[in-house]
C-alpha cells in the first residue's frame, strides 16, 4: 500500500508540473497578444478613423437638411395662404426667414429637369434687348443676371442692391413704364389678382405679361383652377391671350399682351382660386 501511495504521489506531482508549465506558456502568449492589441487600439488605421468620423457628420447633415426642409414647408405654406401685404410685413420683421425660404426653394428647383426662368430668359433673348422688364417675385434675381435688358427685380426682401423690396401689389414703378412683366412661380398670395392688376398698371400699351406657374395649380381634376377660366379673367383685366404652353411636366407658361386701348369696364372679374402648392413631408 505504501509503494502504491508513493507512486500515486509522484504521478500527481508530474501532472501538476505539466499544468504549471502549460499555464505559464498561455499567460505569456496572452500578455504578448495584449500588448499588440493595445498598440493597435492606440494607432487605428485611416479607414477606421474615416468611418467613425464620417457617420456623425453624415447624421448631422441629414438632421440639418430635415430641419431646413421643415422650415421651408412652413414658410411656403405661409406665402400661399396669406396676402402679399401680410407676407411683406412677415419677412420685414425677420429677413433671415426669407433666406431660409429661398434656400429650400432652390433645393426644390434643383430636382426639376427644366426650370421656367430659363425659358423666360431665352424668350427675352429672342426679343429686343431694349425691352424694360419687371420681374415680380424675382428671388435671387437670376432673370436680371441672365439677360442684357434693364430689369426691375422685385421681391418681399432685398439682400441685394439690385432688388427692390416691396409688396407685389404695390410697387414703386411708374405707370406705363414697363415692356414686359414676369411672374415666374410667384402668384403665391391669396390676393394674387391684385399682383396682376399692378402689372397692368405699370405695363405700356401692348406690353407683355408672362406667367409661369406650377402645373398642378391649373389642374381642375385635382382641385386646381381651370386654365381657360384663369386666362379669361386675365383678359377681362385688359389683356389678350397670345399663347399657352402645357408641354412641360412641372409647369405651364401663359403669354399675354396688354390691350393697346383698354376701355374702363365696371364688369366684375371672376378670378378662379389658385390651388396652393404645398410640399408633402418626407
Amino acid at each position: 500500500m505504501n509503494q502504491e501511495a508513493s507512486g500515486s504521489s509522484r504521478k500527481r506531482k508530474r501532472r501538476n508540473r505539466k499544468k504549471h508549465e502549460t499555464l505559464s506558456t498561455k499567460q505569456s502568449t496572452i500578455a504578448a497578444t495584449g500588448v499588440a492589441s493595445s498598440s493597435a487600439k492606440q494607432t487605428p488605421c485611416a479607414s477606421t478613423v474615416s468611418k467613425s468620423s464620417h457617420k456623425p457628420s453624415s447624421f448631422l447633415e441629414k438632421m440639418k437638411a430635415k430641419l431646413s426642409g421643415g422650415h421651408f414647408r412652413m414658410l411656403n405654406e405661409k406665402l400661399y395662404t396669406c396676402s402679399g401685404d401680410e407676407a411683406f410685413k412677415y419677412f420685414k420683421e425677420d429677413p433671415s426667414l426669407f433666406d431660409m425660404y429661398h434656400t429650400g426653394y432652390q433645393e426644390q428647383m434643383s430636382r426639376w429637369p427644366e426650370q421656367p426662368v430659363n425659358i423666360i430668359i431665352k424668350w427675352l433673348k429672342d426679343h429686343n434687348s431694349s425691352l424694360i422688364v419687371a420681374d415680380f417675385g424675382c428671388g435671387d434675381a437670376r432673370l436680371a443676371k441672365g439677360v442684357k435688358n434693364k430689369v426691375f427685380s422685385l421681391d418681399l426682401v432685398s439682400n441685394d442692391p439690385s432688388v427692390i423690396a416691396c409688396d407685389m401689389s404695390n410697387t414703386p414703378l411708374d405707370s406705363l413704364s414697363i415692356d414686359v412683366a414676369v411672374f415666374c412661380l410667384s402668384l403665391m398670395g391669396t390676393n394674387f389678382p391684385s399682383f396682376l392688376q399692378e402689372a397692368h398698371r405699370v405695363l405700356k400699351p401692348s406690353g407683355w405679361l408672362l406667367i409661369a406657374e406650377v402645373k398642378s395649380r391649373f389642374n381642375p381634376n385635382n382641385g386646381g383652377a381651370d386654365p381657360d377660366k384663369f386666362s379669361q379673367a386675365v383678359c377681362d383685366l385688359g389683356f389678350t391671350s397670345v399663347s399657352k404652353d402645357f408641354s412641360n411636366k412641372m409647369f405651364i407658361l401663359l403669354y399675354f399682351r396688354k390691350k393697346p386701348k383698354n376701355k374702363s369696364s365696371n364688369k366684375e372679374i371672376k378670378w378662379p382660386e389658385l390651388k396652393p402648392c404645398l410640399y408633402k413631408r418626407r
